[in-house]
């Protein structure tokens, strides 16, 4: 469906699709929605043989997949990429968010995000089977409606950063899609053989198909990365399928087209309130392969309860997405637009705590902002950040540093101006690492076929 925005074609399609993809309403309505007119979208890619109803896949696509049977791979989110689209068509962002992150995971405690779908979805299935629930269709549907919540949930406190719409595709979806579009081409920079994946590729450029595909971003033994280099390839993929449509015209081919909305049909479940034919319209930051991919850091490894985890310092987690989600896109002479400057911040302590709003500050400071003027005020319940005209934005940045505060305008400040006022529920946030003014590592661009590990 992605990839459908990214030609810019095919809303007829849309509509059709839209009479007959699978929904969802496990987007919780408490969910953080974007307010500047951008879209975020959870993509989640299941580790699972099962169709949508819980049946296994077809013998025959588990060979061709070299997955093993219906028992295997359980409900992991194996692939959890936020897709970023700006509402005024400069370049979309995705973020890949690696599967062995130790997080915490609401309800379940710390452990690596991709068991949050799994973890719930047994445990409501548990839960309806005490109540006398026998059916398995109810049992699976009712499941995984759990599932998507509890990954939901588990991705948008991680990051901070309001979720819009979520998309969710089973294994064979990437099977299906290289089907679809008649073979994807990636490169490899050495050859690559791994036997619990079927992988067995040259070095250099080359075209998969559905099986070779899936094996691409499947394989993580003997890469010198392991699931992190499995990431990359991930984003290889996508980036290289939207390459295709761009460049050799495939939506030019109505069987082609038909075969894309037959792959989301029979793969994909998106959640119950998105206008699909309205995105397409929108996202023109899709169009052309406009898009680029990162991949969230990691601190180290580890071992916790017997597995192996990657550890993450949750602060400099959300200041890369930041920004990554707010890096000035690329203008279309020479050079990158010059980013504006950051604005100054005034702090005003309402906690009867001395010295806070001078840390405030310097916390601010490190992430980028300008040094404003630091005092104390009435105690104040709550903590908030004010801005003066055209500083909405800024405002809300801020306020999502200080891990997702209120916002409110205030006619007294000046324009572009920002105050924080601290209260009662306040704690110093520590400065954060890297600084906004330190670029993004390099990332994986949808305008070419990048070469990988």
């Amino acid at each position: 469906m992605l990839l459908l925005a990214a030609g810019g074609t095919g809303w007829y399609l849309i509509n059709d699709l839209e009479g007959d993809i699978a929904t969802s309403k496990a987007l919780p309505s408490s969910t953080p929605r974007s307010v500047d007119g951008s879209t975020n979208i959870l993509l989640m890619g299941l580790d699972s043989r099962k169709d949508q109803n819980g049946k296994d896949l077809p013998p025959s696509v588990l060979k061709a997949l070299h997955a093993g049977n219906g028992t295997i791979g359980g409900y992991n989110t194996n692939t959890l990429i936020l897709l970023h689209v700006p509402k005024d068509g400069s370049r979309a962002t995705g973020i890949s968010v690696p599967r062995d992150d130790y997080v915490d995971r609401p309800g379940f405690g710390p452990g690596k995000i991709k068991e949050a779908y799994g973890l719930a979805k047994d445990r409501e299935e548990t839960r309806l089977r005490s109540r006398g629930v026998t059916d398995e269709l109810v049992l699976e549907r009712e499941g995984r409606e759990a599932g998507r919540r509890a990954e939901i949930e588990t991705v948008q406190k991680f990051l901070k950063v309001p979720i819009d719409h979520f998309a969710e595709v089973n294994l064979a979806g990437f099977y299906h899609l290289a089907g679809a579009l008649d073979g994807v081409e990636v490169c490899l920079k050495k050859p690559a053989r791994d036997s619990y994946s079927g992988a067995d590729f040259p070095a250099g450029h080359q075209t998969l198909d559905g099986a070779q595909a899936l094996a691409f971003v499947r394989q993580r033994h003997g890469l010198a990365n392991g699931d992190l280099d499995r990431t990359r390839r991930q984003q290889a993929f996508l980036a290289s399928a939207a390459h295709k449509l761009r460049g050799q015209g495939v939506f030019g081919t109505m069987s082609r087209l038909s075969r894309l909305v037959d792959v989301a049909k029979k793969d994909l479940v998106v959640d119950e309130g998105w206008d699909l034919l309205s995105f397409v319209r929108e996202a023109s930051a899709l169009s052309g392969g406009n898009m680029q991919f990162h991949t969230l850091p990691i601190a180290g490894f580890a071992t916790r309860n017997g597995q192996s985890v990657n550890l993450v310092d949750q602060d400099d987690v959300r200041v890369f997405v930041q920004q990554a989600l707010t890096r000035p896109a690329a203008t279309s002479g020479r050079g990158p637009a010059a980013p504006a400057p950051a604005p100054a911040v005034d702090v005003l302590n309402g906690t009867g705590k001395e010295g806070l709003a001078r840390q405030t500050i310097d916390a601010l400071v490190a992430k980028g902002y300008r040094k404003g003027s630091a005092g104390n005020t009435a105690i104040a319940k709550e903590t908030s950040v004010h801005y003066g005209a055209g500083a909405r934005r800024e405002a809300e940045r801020v306020a999502q540093l200080l891990n997702g505060v209120p916002v409110e305008s205030d006619d007294q400040l000046a324009h572009g101006r920002l105050s924080v006022v601290l209260g009662g529920d306040f704690t110093v946030p520590t400065p954060l690492r890297p600084s906004p003014k330190q670029p993004l590592p390099q990332g994986i661009s949808a305008k070419g076929i990048p070469c990988v590990d």
